[in-house]
């Protein structure tokens, strides 16, 4: 399992903004956002993965994934 696996990415549509909003709640703050919900989610992926990269370059550790529970 990727280690960008373990994090929440929340995909939303922003009456605010008129626009998808995307966020990993726990690795980092802001996000990104677009027209597009998939280009979107895409994006945040890519900015996780970016971010686990720099946390593992600055040989810091990682924030402790939130977890998601389903009942």
């Amino acid at each position: 399992m990727k280690k960008s696996a373990r994090y929440i990415k929340i995909v939303a549509w922003s009456e605010e903004d008129q626009c998808y909003v995307g966020r990993c709640p726990g690795l980092f703050y802001g996000g990104c956002h677009g027209d597009d919900e998939q280009e979107v989610f895409s994006e945040l992926c890519r900015i996780v993965e970016d971010t686990i990269e720099l946390y593992e370059r600055d040989r810091k550790p990682l924030p402790t994934p939130e977890m998601l529970r389903i009942a």
